[in-house]
């Protein structure tokens, strides 16, 4: 049942005018001020004589097919675990991240390759842009991701929505879906958090940094997991989050000289304390401050970024010239000319969670109260997290306020 006429009829022009509305201006903004830079400029490109084995494409393109892959395929199917919104969670990746690459290259354009009047363009800013499609500060981008959700989340707070509840649970098939978008993003997230840096030894050993950190989260997990639940069996929500925290530990101190040890360190801390998380933390979000973090947002981004942050700002206090030697310029180049001191550079990092933190809280709030304008009208309190609302689901047209019936009994996700 897709609602009352008028709801249905409200529903068939809302999306099609708000992708029309955005497309439109995106694609006015692309034409007054986005053009290809000199790597991708037919004629700056040939003037400068340059082999065409030297361009920036064949050296990032790589990095820019991994961090896709993450973004549509891991992303999109690591939340199939929703019983009946598994054409919503990869369909809405989909779109969203096809506009998010859009409205990045002009945010960001804006701020780190605008000159000569215009947004210049190619494969490295791609790249780039690929990694920050949500506009936060690279190094502790998933902390304020995390708390900007949950923000919003308590905003669109709805004492009904209880009724949907039996919704929220997983069954084996969406939770094997789900497990596949775990593994793309553990294999690709060492691209993730790569790609951004400069090209040499720091791509390197940030890759390196985050392989090992994301394998000492899997053995934490599957340790902990086993510990705290139920008769020491395994939990798939952990697993299936929680193993790839490691990634998040590092986003912040990937780069640097955090060791192969320390990457270690980092990421068991990190699968340990997000695999806590999911048990323990997300119970009392929910029943105690109403804050429904459905994907466990606070516990895979939202705490291992906050270590990671803090590891970022330990790690930038040790640096020091014997310890980077001329590879100390391309990560810290302040203190590499003397304009800074290790503890000043770790204070400025400490400053920039705090300031990003706070910009993320009053970005949730306003996009949890924006949400909330009644034109856009939110699917009922007894039929969230359902896809029969926006979809057409091959063989199923039962009433959504009973709901189908189903042989596997859903397991709720604690």
């Amino acid at each position: 049942m897709a609602g009352s006429p008028r709801r249905t009829a409200g529903r068939r022009l809302q999306l099609p005018l708000l992708c029309l509305l955005l497309q439109g201006a995106t694609a006015i903004l692309f034409a007054v001020f986005v053009r290809y830079n000199h790597e991708t400029d037919a004629a700056l490109w040939h003037w400068r004589n340059h082999s065409n084995a030297d361009n920036e494409f064949y050296f990032r393109y790589p990095s820019f097919q991994d961090v896709h892959t993450m973004i549509f395929v891991g992303f999109g199917f690591l939340m199939v675990f929703l019983q009946r919104y598994g054409f919503s969670s990869v369909g809405f990746t989909f779109l969203l991240a096809a506009f998010a690459l859009q409205w990045s290259t002009l945010v960001q354009g804006f701020f780190h390759s605008f000159h000569g009047g215009h947004i210049h363009v190619g494969i490295e800013r791609l790249g780039r842009l690929s990694c920050c499609s949500w506009p936060c500060w690279r190094w502790c981008y998933l902390a304020s991701t995390s708390l900007c959700s949950l923000v919003s989340s308590g905003v669109l707070y709805r004492p009904q929505l209880e009724k949907s509840k039996h919704r929220q649970g997983s069954v084996y098939h969406s939770d094997l879906f789900a497990m596949i978008g775990t593994i793309f993003l553990w294999i690709f997230w060492p691209s993730f958090n790569s790609a951004p840096t400069t090209l040499g030894d720091g791509q390197h050993r940030t890759a390196l940094n985050t392989y090992y950190s994301l394998t000492a989260s899997t053995l934490s997990t599957f340790a902990l997991s086993a510990l705290v639940g139920r008769d020491g069996r395994l939990d798939m929500v952990h697993v299936q989050n929680a193993a790839l925290a490691g990634g998040v530990v590092v986003g912040t101190s990937a780069e640097m000289m955090l060791t192969p040890f320390g990457a270690l360190v980092a990421g068991f801390l990190a699968g340990t304390v997000s695999t806590l998380g999911y048990k323990f933390f997300t119970p009392i979000l929910e029943s105690k401050l109403k804050v429904q973090d459905t994907c466990g947002v606070h516990n895979l981004h939202g705490m291992p970024g906050v270590l990671g942050a803090l590891l970022g700002v330990l790690v930038a206090g040790l640096a020091t010239h014997e310890a980077y030697g001329d590879g100390l310029e391309s990560v810290f180049p302040l203190l590499a000319k003397g304009q800074r001191s290790a503890t000043s550079q770790a204070m400025h990092q400490l400053f920039g969670l705090f300031v990003t933190l706070i910009f993320a809280s009053v970005g949730g709030s306003l996009g949890g109260l924006l949400l909330r304008l009644p034109f856009l009208d939110s699917p009922p309190d007894s039929q969230c997290y359902e896809d029969q609302i926006y979809w057409e689901v091959p063989g199923e047209h039962e009433d959504l306020a009973q709901g189908p019936l189903r042989a596997e009994e859903p397991e709720t996700r604690a």
